[in-house]
């Protein structure tokens, strides 16, 4: 009988503790009385975090603009007849020797007479650097195409030339621009390569009331005749690097005060940041000691073992999420002050680890929406679904892989949309949402009737076939699995042992706490309840 008292206490005492782990905060506060500090911290964290990445966004906006923009004066500046659009995927295109000529000797004109036609901050890297020309071409041979004859060598030699600013300006530029190096051979010649590197500052940052990036831009022009079709294309490559401004001096206390302020902010962030990772990480710690009781408890009582579905209602998905963007924020704020200090120029990782934890955070209150039954719903559905959606995107996905690789070798030499297959699944995807289905089929070039005629076929069986059927049926699953969560929410949901075993338990037998300390219920706990009251 002492046993199984004992056993009907310890029966009582864990059921009280699911229960009330199980209860929203409301629930909790009417309860226990505990202030939910979590979920205050949650909404504080949402409207810093928010506005963290708004400010973040209007810097790394200003950035990327003047990157842009950078790369449409270069074009300007040193490709010769530049329209102002690039052509497919290269800027430009000549088809004369005589063009190829000018053009080439263009870009050492712009570039020696940068600093007096420049609009921009720009300048040389350093006086030892310069522009270098590099030609590629093949060894020897000779072509006579009337006599369909022909005698080359595919092995390759690669010949540089390095024009210093200082040299453009002398006498010694004269003899490196009529030496044999520019005397081309066009039916040898693969490509000619210039490269250069300039630097710049980016002022407009001021106005923002931030401080000034200093920028290196590596640029690289390619004529390039690989195909030796009478048609050299010209590409304009600029590789931007944002660095360290070594020496600068502006006398203005606003902008130092304002960047004090930002990383101020940045710090709270932080720290609330890291508040919310501790507590989170807590809960689940808590909670699995909870788990861990349970179990052994139904097995000492019921000599079973609880079933993995009831194990999982233990884990609590939105806590992983939380603890994520806490760790995806903490790393992106460091990283943000850091660039906000000028120390560090990672723009595109801050940007990446601010973005997904904001993402994270805007999804995670779906959690506090789903406290209400009619708010519910998305999320009872998105679980139902989930798993067979995904069986279904797996059958889906190997008939998709199997038009993504016909569409490419077939219709790739006859549609810029078939050209790779990275392009090919962007268009086949933009078909079953219904976009630019009239251009796809009237871009199709008709030199080949055989295969106008596959390309017809191919596209309405792929579009009927995703649009009408696969597409149905995956709408139909998701309507199938919201009508069972509507009759489950009408009539109840499957009991499972755990629900089982707290049916019988009522809210009345609930102790209240023997002290109220609201302003740290959530560190301050007396030790003979730490295998009682739970997470809040």
């Amino acid at each position: 009988m002492m046993a199984q008292s004992d056993l009907d206490l310890k029966e009582m005492a864990l059921k009280e503790d699911l229960k009330f782990y199980f209860m929203n905060p409301c629930e909790k506060y009417r309860a226990r009385r505990q202030i939910p500090w979590k979920l205050a911290l949650q909404i504080l964290k949402i409207l810093m975090v928010t506005t963290q990445l708004v400010f973040f966004g209007l810097s790394n906006q200003l950035v990327v603009s003047f990157k842009e923009e950078n790369t449409v004066a270069f074009k300007h500046l040193f490709l010769k007849g530049y329209s102002g659009t690039d052509e497919d995927d290269y800027s430009c295109s000549i088809y004369t020797q005589q063009d190829a000529y000018d053009s080439i000797f263009y870009v050492i004109n712009q570039y020696r007479d940068l600093k007096n036609i420049s609009l921009g901050t720009l300048g040389y890297e350093h006086e030892e650097s310069g522009l270098k020309i590099c030609k590629q071409q093949y060894k020897r041979g000779t072509m006579l195409p009337s006599n369909d004859t022909l005698n080359i060598d595919v092995s390759t030699e690669t010949e540089c030339i390095l024009l210093k600013p200082k040299e453009l300006t002398g006498k010694k530029a004269e003899l490196k621009l009529n030496s044999s190096f520019f005397n081309l051979e066009f039916y040898r010649l693969i490509q000619v390569e210039i490269s250069f590197k300039l630097k710049g500052i980016a002022l407009q940052t001021i106005h923002a009331r931030e401080l000034p990036d200093c920028y290196a831009f590596q640029n690289t022009i390619t004529f390039n005749n690989r195909a030796h079709s009478g048609k050299i294309k010209v590409y304009f490559d600029s590789d931007t690097d944002i660095q360290e401004c070594k020496d600068w001096h502006i006398f203005n206390s606003v902008l130092q005060k304002n960047t004090q302020y930002i990383l101020v902010f940045d710090g709270f962030v932080i720290l609330s940041c890291l508040a919310s990772l501790i507590l989170c990480t807590r809960s689940i710690v808590l909670a699995w000691r909870l788990q861990k009781r349970f179990v052994n408890f139904f097995l000492e009582k019921h000599k079973r073992r609880v079933c993995y579905a009831d194990r999982l209602e233990f884990l609590n998905g939105w806590y992983v999420l939380v603890i994520i963007s806490d760790v995806m924020t903490i790393i992106g704020s460091i990283l943000k002050m850091e660039i906000k200090a000028k120390n560090l120029t990672s723009y595109d990782v801050c940007s990446i680890l601010l973005g997904t934890s904001t993402l994270f955070v805007w999804v995670g209150v779906i959690r506090y929406l789903g406290y209400f039954q009619t708010y519910n719903v998305l999320i009872l559905t998105m679980q139902a679904s989930l798993p067979k959606v995904l069986r279904f995107c797996c059958c889906a996905g190997m008939i998709y892989l199997g038009y993504t690789f016909c569409g490419w070798i077939v219709l790739g030499p006859y549609h810029e949309k078939f050209e790779d297959l990275n392009t090919v699944a962007e268009c086949l995807f933009s078909l079953v949402n219904g976009d630019d289905m009239f251009a796809t089929f009237a871009q199709i070039q008709e030199k080949s009737s055989l295969v106008w005629m596959f390309s017809r076929l191919y596209l309405y069986s792929f579009i009927s076939l995703f649009i009408y059927m696969i597409l149905s049926l995956f709408i139909a699953l998701i309507t199938d699995s919201y009508d069972t969560i509507k009759k489950y929410q009408q009539s109840g949901f499957p009991a499972t042992d755990l629900h089982e075993f707290l049916k019988d338990h009522s809210n009345a037998g609930y102790r209240k706490d023997r002290t109220s300390f609201p302003l740290i219920c959530c560190c301050r706990r007396q030790q003979s309840d730490d295998n009682l009251i739970l997470i809040n």
